[in-house]
C-alpha cells in the first residue's frame, strides 16, 4: 500500500472515531461523486490528493502526503442555520485534526491544514448541496 494511503486511511479511522455535533461516517474515495438522491445524508469522504517529495538526508526524503476531506450535503440554501451547523461541523473535524498524530500512521506528522474552498458556491446554486473541502497535509520520512 502507498505512503498516502496508509494516511488517507488513518485520516478515515481518526474521523470516524471522534466525537462530533454531526453523525456520519467518513470513507476513503478516489471519485467523491453520489447522485443527487444520496446526498440527503451527510458525506464525509476522504481523498487522497497528492505527495511532494523532498530531501531530509542522503538517504531518505520527506513525503508530503495532502488528504482531501470533502464534507457534503442538501441543504435549503434559503436555511442559513442548516449550512452554519455543516460548516460548524467542519470547524469540530479542522479543530480533531489539527496538530494530532494518527494512531493508525504514527510516523505521519501533521504539518498543515486548509480550508477552501469554505463552500462551493456552483453545487450550492445548482444542486442545493454544500460542499465544504478541508485539505490537510502530513509528512512522513523514509
Amino acid at each position: 500500500m502507498s505512503v498516502i494511503t496508509q494516511i488517507a486511511d488513518a485520516v478515515v479511522t481518526s474521523l470516524n472515531g471522534g466525537s462530533f455535533s454531526q453523525s456520519f461516517t467518513a470513507q476513503r474515495r478516489y471519485q467523491p461523486s453520489f447522485a443527487l438522491a444520496e446526498m440527503e445524508t451527510l458525506r464525509v469522504t476522504v481523498v487522497p490528493k497528492s505527495v511532494s517529495i523532498t530531501n531530509a538526508t542522503r538517504d531518505s526524503g520527506f513525503f508530503d502526503c495532502a488528504i482531501d476531506i470533502g464534507v457534503q450535503k442538501k441543504v435549503n440554501p434559503e436555511d442559513q442555520a442548516e449550512a452554519d451547523a455543516l460548516l460548524g461541523l467542519v470547524d469540530e473535524l479542522m479543530t480533531h485534526l489539527r496538530g494530532r498524530r494518527l494512531d493508525d500512521a504514527p510516523e505521519a506528522a501533521w504539518l498543515s491544514l486548509t480550508h477552501d474552498p469554505i463552500f462551493a458556491a456552483e453545487h450550492l446554486d445548482s444542486k442545493h448541496v454544500l460542499t465544504s473541502v478541508l485539505t490537510v497535509t502530513y509528512r512522513v520520512q523514509r
